[in-house]
């Protein structure tokens, strides 16, 4: 059984994301946040079981999909690194690309 190891930024997307979703209806944004958990949890007894990112097919990351998220992870060695939560109309890699740049200033 795999171990899932949240990231600090993952948790930041989804807070941000259902911080959003609530401004209309904050049942749907708990709603979503017990939905992110609970399919992050199977990932405990099937890490393998999302799908290689259509942006990223030969890397080493895979996603699954809750939507409207996004949930990127790494699995290594009986661990599960969620990195990212974004929603998924955004485009992965001006996201990402955002995302390192306002870390580096």
């Amino acid at each position: 059984m795999a171990q899932v190891n949240w990231s600090e930024p993952a948790l930041y997307d989804l807070n941000e994301i259902a911080e959003y979703i609530a401004f209309d209806k904050e049942s749907a944004a708990k709603k979503l946040v017990k939905q992110v958990f609970s399919a992050t949890d199977r990932l405990e007894q099937f890490p393998e079981s999302g799908r290689k990112p259509p942006e990223f097919e030969t890397s080493q990351y895979r996603e699954i999909i809750v939507g409207p998220c996004r949930i990127f992870y790494r699995y290594k060695q009986n661990e599960i690194f969620i990195l990212y939560a974004m929603r998924s109309e955004r485009q992965l890699r001006k996201f990402i690309i955002n995302d390192r740049a306002e870390e580096s200033s």
